[in-house]
């Protein structure tokens, strides 16, 4: 019997949003100075009246934009570090501990980035499927490759990832709106499970 697992990150498995964190965690100074100057434009996403991907990458960029890949890969080993296992639930860890590996395939399918969430699908022993960063010449351009990994796009990256392979049961996690399309598609979708 082969199995896929898909979880995804922020909420499901963690307690907390990890973009806010790490962003943060990263340079706590310019961080406060930038949400004060995004405050309109999440005020907007609530009302769904801007582009998630557009908010996101500005804020993103804002604060990480033109930092070298050096630098954000060691401060993405130090956010690690510093929250592992903390910020993950402790079921959900328990959960991920008892996968058996040899029948089971499993990915960690995250809008986040993959700048401070590849350190956590190692940990978890997944693949990651992620909102990409794109760095050019070491340096970070503030942009994605390609789209932001929500909703539709995150079945579209599994659909990628596994084109090649069989499974009898695939098995999904997940705790918003945004992992609906993939829930949907699996054999099981559990929503808030690990709450």
């Amino acid at each position: 019997m082969k199995k896929l697992y898909c979880f995804d990150f922020d909420g499901t498995l963690t307690y907390k949003d990890t973009m806010f964190m790490y962003l943060k965690f990263y340079d706590p100074t310019r961080f406060r100075l930038q949400f004060l100057k995004h405050v309109p434009l999440f005020v907007l996403l609530k009302l769904k009246l801007a582009d998630t991907e557009k908010v996101k990458k500005s804020f993103i960029g804002s604060i990480l934009k033109g930092q070298t890949q050096e630098k954000i890969e060691k401060k993405s080993r130090q956010f690690f570090e510093h929250y592992y296992p903390k910020i993950v639930r402790e079921n959900a860890l328990d959960f991920i501990q008892n996968i058996d590996h040899n029948n089971t395939y499993s990915l960690l399918v995250t809008a986040s980035l993959d700048i401070w969430t590849k350190p956590f699908a190692e940990a978890f022993k997944m693949q990651l499927i992620s909102t990409k960063a794109e760095f050019r010449n070491g340096v970070f351009t503030g942009n994605f490759v390609g789209k932001n990994c929500n909703g539709n796009e995150k079945l579209v990256r599994i659909q990628q990832e596994i084109s090649n392979h069989k499974y009898d049961k695939i098995i999904a996690f997940g705790d918003t709106s945004g992992d609906k399309p993939m829930l949907k598609w699996a054999n099981e979708g559990h929503y808030q499970f690990f709450h």
